[in-house]
């Protein structure tokens, strides 16, 4: 089952594959977009439905800037606790709230909130034309306990060339996030890796 889904990009032109889940979250996403820019770097943002609806200019902003968006659900389900017809709801729910966005490039990406989902809904939202995104270099800024050094340092060592990296343009991701992420890039940008939005 892991195959049919999008783990890496694998290339041999140093491409990389930076991605943000859980926004659009004022401040937090602002800061985010201001630091890409200072590094020219393009990134894919996996959105929450909820989070669209309530702020959006700041996703009109995602989209301006030239990122790429994903489905990550309405409400940020965890697809091994729900029912597949309701989780396959929740996800329609969001479509139809990107859909209302005219400007935003409808990309059918879709990445399962906490990587978790049953077999039965990957097979109905494939069947649909999503690709379902997950990743190979987990930042972990969401996990309070580590260091924020700790957070750049799961990035750093694991990268390579195809790497699809997740961090969370959250609160709760916040403070490990401000510190890792220019440093990330910074490391990126030095050791000639190129940045690039996943289609």
């Amino acid at each position: 089952m892991f195959s049919k889904y999008c783990w890496d990009i694998p290339n041999n032109e140093k491409k990389i594959y930076l991605t943000f889940d859980d926004g659009p979250t004022p401040e937090i996403t602002d800061w985010v977009l201001s630091e890409l820019k200072k590094f020219d770097a393009k990134a894919t943002f996996f959105c929450i439905g909820k989070n669209i609806k309530a702020n959006l200019a700041l996703f009109e902003k995602l989209i301006i800037d030239g990122h790429s968006i994903g489905n990550h659900t309405m409400n940020h389900v965890n697809g091994w606790k729900i029912d597949t017809n309701d989780y396959i709801e929740n996800v329609k729910n969001c479509a139809a709230v990107l859909d209302e966005q005219e400007k935003a490039p409808h990309r059918l990406l879709f990445r399962p909130p906490y990587g978790k989902i049953k077999k039965a809904q990957s097979k109905i939202l494939r069947s649909l034309g999503y690709k379902i995104v997950m990743w190979d270099v987990l930042s972990a800024d969401f996990d309070q306990s580590i260091t924020p050094e700790k957070c750049l340092e799961n990035v750093t060592k694991n990268v390579k060339s195809g790497s699809v990296i997740v961090f969370h343009d959250s609160i709760k991701a916040s403070p490990n996030l401000r510190f890792a992420l220019p440093r990330t890039l910074h490391f990126l940008k030095e050791n000639g890796y190129k940045f690039d939005i996943i289609h």
